[in-house]
């Protein structure tokens, strides 16, 4: 159980900035086992996402509530997987070799694909927070908590699915470039149904959205596993944030346009 803990520790310092207990230690392999907690890192980030959210609503208007939400995530986990996201675009924007592609995933500058990507994808975000939390607020705080968790499993599905596409040796995260196992596909997985159930008891009203909200998500999840098989051969740090970011944004849309309808 201890060891658990400690896996959970390590994936929380991975991507965000909390601070962990000093004895938690590292060894490299650890990472790797800390995938399966990579949605109950979401969680953390959702709920610190929705408690900003849910206290800027009580005194700005939603647009600045949903900025200043959004704003709090992106320092929580400093920006970790809008920098895949934008490094993606730039990689994939053009029609570049594989070869290529790679390399300019590699460049920290920031090119035209990728600012247009980010500017895209954090506006469009926007967007649909605001519009949700118009309709319905606790919709929104919801949805938003659901969406950062449930969206930290696609990564791990992926590093299930797909060889790493770059040098493994000269990874950022070494670690993160070997496959993942069942173990750890299967308990990230089972954290977002644990999570969907909880959704559907509380809120039974909200079923058909959570549902349009799943199928959405996994759909994402194959197009960038298929985007990624086709392109790269694979995958990178980057185009795991770059998933993450896509799928937690279509699980907001698809929630916002099925609440039209529900």
């Amino acid at each position: 159980m201890l060891h658990q803990v400690r896996l959970f520790f390590i994936a929380l310092q991975f991507f965000t900035r909390v601070p962990i207990p000093g004895w938690t230690g590292f060894q490299p392999e650890w990472l790797h086992q800390s995938a399966r907690y990579f949605p109950l890192v979401g969680a953390v980030v959702g709920l610190w996402s929705a408690a900003v959210l849910w206290l800027a609503m009580l005194v700005f208007p939603n647009s600045v509530a949903v900025v200043l939400a959004m704003a709090a995530s992106i320092w929580l986990t400093g920006g970790f997987h809008e920098d895949g996201l934008a490094d993606t675009c730039d990689g994939l924007g053009g029609a570049v070799s594989r070869e290529r592609a790679l390399e300019i995933m590699k460049d920290s500058r920031l090119g035209s694909y990728g600012a247009l990507g980010l500017f895209l994808m954090l506006g469009l975000k926007a967007a649909t927070l605001v519009g949700l939390a118009d309709a319905d607020p606790t919709l929104a705080l919801t949805a938003l908590l659901w969406a950062h968790l449930a969206s930290r499993a696609a990564p791990v599905w992926l590093m299930h699915a797909l060889p790493y596409a770059g040098d493994a040796a000269h990874a950022k995260a070494k670690p993160l470039a070997t496959q993942i196992g069942g173990a750890e596909l299967g308990m990230a997985m089972g954290t977002v149904v644990l999570a969907s159930g909880l959704w559907a008891w509380l809120l039974p009203d909200d079923i058909p959205l959570l549902l349009g909200a799943i199928v959405t998500g996994a759909g994402l999840t194959f197009f960038m596993q298929s985007l990624l098989e086709r392109r790269l051969g694979g995958y990178t740090g980057d185009n795991l944030g770059a998933t993450q970011q896509v799928v937690e944004v279509g699980a907001l849309l698809a929630c916002l346009g099925l609440g039209a309808y529900f």
